[in-house]
């Protein structure tokens, strides 16, 4: 049995949701909503979940695992089948990279305890926060873009799906709220085209989920 708790807009969510589909693995959906209630993620029931707050979560039989790229991590290995990691040292580093630049570089500047804090703590109006927002993503899909050149084919990573996919998707879903133009990154543009056609990056859309508004 496979628990997902995740809320249908957070792109780290929308990242296992992509993974779980393209594994064809069956899991139950359990929203966390990130605004209602105050947060629901910071409910002393989730936080017994994932200390940290953050969606998603998996329960798998029990075994509870959080993060994106943990997650996807142990799917690989307990259910091989569409891998997204590849097995080749090299491959799987060059997947790895692709993947850190999105989770480490970009994602974590535009999360929403971040623009809270900025608005909050420090005094930003929420355009000011939008502001910075679009500058980290700008700047990280700049430098996407060129690892990109080097690696792509149909996907990010030649012709195969692979997590960077699962990462790069979510993030341009990100990147069109708070409007960044994707056409001024043409090499992310075609691979996002290429990815979003497939019936796995479909059923993980944020407007495919239960919790959608």
């Amino acid at each position: 049995m496979l628990k997902l708790y995740s809320y249908f807009r957070s792109s780290a969510s929308y990242r296992v949701r992509i993974a779980l589909h393209w594994k064809q693995l069956d899991f139950e959906y359990m929203p966390v909503h990130l605004v209602k209630d105050g947060g629901q993620q910071h409910s002393e029931a989730y936080r017994r979940i994932n200390p940290m707050g953050h969606v998603p979560a998996l329960d798998h039989d029990g075994f509870v695992v959080a993060e994106s790229v943990a997650i996807i991590q142990y799917l690989d290995a307990i259910f091989p089948q569409h891998r997204l990691f590849p097995a080749d040292p090299q491959a799987a580093a060059t997947v790895t990279q692709l993947v850190e630049v999105i989770n480490s570089g970009i994602q974590p500047l535009q999360n929403l305890k971040v623009a809270k804090a900025l608005e909050g703590e420090f005094g930003l109006t929420t355009a000011d926060s939008q502001r910075w927002i679009v500058r980290w993503i700008e700047d990280g899909f700049r430098n996407l873009e060129r690892l990109l050149e080097r690696t792509s084919g149909t996907y990010s990573f030649g012709g195969e799906i692979s997590a960077a996919d699962a990462f790069l998707v979510p993030q341009c879903f990100a990147a069109r709220r708070f409007g960044v133009q994707l056409e001024n990154f043409p090499v992310i543009a075609r691979i996002e085209a290429n990815a979003t056609r497939l019936e796995a990056f479909k059923k993980a859309h944020p407007s495919a989920q239960p919790d959608f508004v």
